[in-house]
């Protein structure tokens, strides 16, 4: 990851001026790149200015890729942040002949906005994760976009003098402008009308579409694949994330196997785990680094260690949501181990659930339409969530997190087949009968000839990562709260918090420590409200009157626990599937073409 910064049409008196906030503000992102510091000024007549600060974390050509980026005349200035996967495609294509003067992949990104102008042909062009700003000197305009679904951060806020300004982070911003907001996932900025468009329109973003798409596990597994090899470009040590859950896991195994065919390219994978001592995810995780041979690396943190950084997660992350701050915090902590062992990206399982529906109380979904409508709300809000998690928690030490679960050629295979797939009931025969969430990305996985997991870890039941750690972390996050927050500040929340009212003590302590850094109402307008059981939407909570029981107690319990009793008749009957004891239904989801 890197950190950006672009200042336009701001009102001040000198060059010199404009220069040294922008160097102040960005300096507020170095911990996103600290490899080097640039920046470009532009200082023109009736307030007419730009400033572009890239702070750089170098992981493709970090011998030449320093930014910003120029053009060959020095007139067209780009600072990036994230990986163009298909960077030498385009070079190699629609942008031959052109004179490059760097190997980054963020180059190809000028030349585009040449071809094609500040539309959306020049973004959709773009296969990665993204952020960037664009200055165009000539025209005195400027561009910025957003990967389509806010695997990097944006924001975006507007100064008393009139002037705009365009960040990775929140706290760049804050105390420079009267109001900011989330640069929307998706869409691009142009500065000649001063408005964002949309360039990510996928067809399963219509509220009327229901997909029908036929299922192929070998193209699922094969679309996977592609995505997990395009995240391993990189010119600096990796490693992958790895919890010992099915996401990670499946990341983890492509990676080795790539790897494993690229011998004299490629050295011994690291992987790594955290958790307190004795928790599920670090046994699991063994297993996982043991059947595939990767050099692993297991963290364990105490309780009190998670307690003493929670304030520090918080500032990092910008958020108060609950979940959030509960899984941010151990992988905060691992993100520091792993830049002290000198790797500076991994490859995380993040968007899996979303895409697949894969959290428990999918199981309790009424039909596959409101499935799909739920997956497609997961994935329109993720970068609030998981996505805002991975990369901050990441970032605050220099590392950065990909995630091939969310590849655009990959969602829109995952997202267009029938979402009865997906459907964790069993509608034929027994309906108590269930399977377990995400079995066709299990099923398309399970090769007994060449297997890529161990059975007990491809059919492994769904943590949330908060869980997985340690059930203990969350119980003492629930009694830090407790003591931190007395029950007169409780009786009197509304009025202190009148917007997304905190439903539970351990929110309160939140919010808190939030507004302590961020106290704007553009700040607390960054993060999302509402009703929630374990990951859920509010519509999702309608499914079942357990659910709206959780939601209406105390504000219900975010944890995966709470719902944690829905998997127990699908587990048992997904060992068995496991096992070679194949349901009717299991029989009928074999691979077309028999792979």
């Amino acid at each position: 990851m890197c950190g950006i910064l672009g200042l336009f049409d701001g009102r001040f008196a000198t060059a010199a001026e404009a220069r040294s906030l922008a160097i102040r503000q960005a300096k507020l992102l170095r911990h996103r790149g600290p490899d080097w510091s640039g920046i470009h000024v532009y200082f023109g007549e009736n307030g007419k200015n730009a400033v572009i600060a890239h702070e750089r974390l170098a992981i493709v050509d970090p011998e030449s890729g320093a930014q910003p980026l120029k053009n060959k005349s020095g007139d067209l200035v780009l600072a990036a942040n994230g990986e163009i996967y298909n960077h030498m495609e385009l070079r190699r294509g629609v942008l031959a002949g052109y004179e490059f003067q760097t190997g980054s992949d963020c180059e190809v990104i000028i030349p585009l906005y040449e071809k094609y102008g500040n539309s959306a042909e020049t973004v959709r062009a773009l296969d990665g994760m993204f952020a960037w700003i664009l200055w165009d000197e000539r025209k005195k305009t400027y561009f910025a976009a957003r990967d389509h679904i806010g695997i990097c951060p944006l924001y975006i806020g507007w100064r008393a003098d009139g002037g705009v300004m365009i960040a990775s982070e929140m706290k760049a911003l804050h105390s420079e402008c009267s109001k900011f907001e989330i640069f929307p996932p998706g869409h691009f900025f142009d500065s000649t009308t001063q408005s964002f468009s949309r360039w990510f329109e996928p067809i399963w973003y219509n509220p009327e579409y229901i997909p029908n798409g036929e299922l192929v596990l070998s193209e699922l597994r094969a679309r996977f694949e592609r995505a997990v090899v395009k995240c391993m470009m990189s010119d600096v040590p990796w490693g992958v994330l790895l919890s010992g859950g099915l996401d990670s896991s499946l990341v983890a195994s492509c990676a080795s196997r790539h790897a494993a065919r690229c011998q004299q390219q490629w050295p011994r994978l690291h992987s790594f785990a955290v958790g307190l001592k004795g928790s599920p995810d670090l046994a699991a995780a063994k297993k996982v680094a043991q059947h595939l041979n990767t050099q692993h690396h297991s963290f364990e943190f105490t309780v009190q260690e998670g307690l003493d950084a929670v304030e520090d997660v918080i500032h990092t992350l910008e958020t108060y949501d609950v979940t959030t701050i509960r899984a941010a915090t151990p992988m905060y902590l691992m993100a520091r181990k792993i830049k002290a062992i000198g790797v500076k990206m991994v490859i995380s399982g993040e968007g899996s659930d979303e895409a697949l529906a894969g959290y428990l109380y999918f199981h309790k979904a009424p039909n596959k339409e409101a499935l799909h409508k739920e997956t497609v709300m997961k994935l329109q809000n993720l970068h609030y969530y998981d996505c805002l998690r991975a990369n901050k928690a990441m970032s605050a030490f220099g590392v950065e997190p990909r995630v091939p679960f969310l590849d655009r050629d990959f969602l829109e295979y995952v997202m267009t087949i029938d979402p009865e797939w997906k459907m964790c009931k069993i509608r034929a025969g027994d309906e108590k009968r269930g399977k377990i969430e995400k079995f066709i990305l299990r099923k398309a996985f399970d090769t007994p000839d060449d297997p890529y997991l161990p059975d007990d870890i491809l059919w492994r039941q769904k943590e949330q990562f908060s869980d997985g750690v340690g059930y203990s972390w969350i119980d003492s996050l629930r009694a830090r709260a407790a003591e931190r927050v007395s029950d007169q500040q409780w009786e009197t929340r509304t009025k202190r918090f009148p917007f997304n009212t905190p439903a539970t003590k351990e929110a309160y302590y939140y919010r808190e420590i939030f507004e302590q850094h961020y106290p704007s109402e553009s700040a607390r307008q960054t993060v999302p409200g509402g009703p929630s059981v374990a990951c859920s939407t509010a519509a999702a909570i309608e499914w079942d009157e357990q659910f709206k029981k959780l939601a209406a107690g105390a504000g219900g319990e975010c944890s995966g626990r709470s719902v944690a009793g829905v998997h127990l008749a699908a587990y048992s009957d997904a060992l068995k599937v496991a096992q070679g004891e194949e349901t009717k239904e299991a029989k009928k989801m074999k691979p077309t073409n028999g792979a």
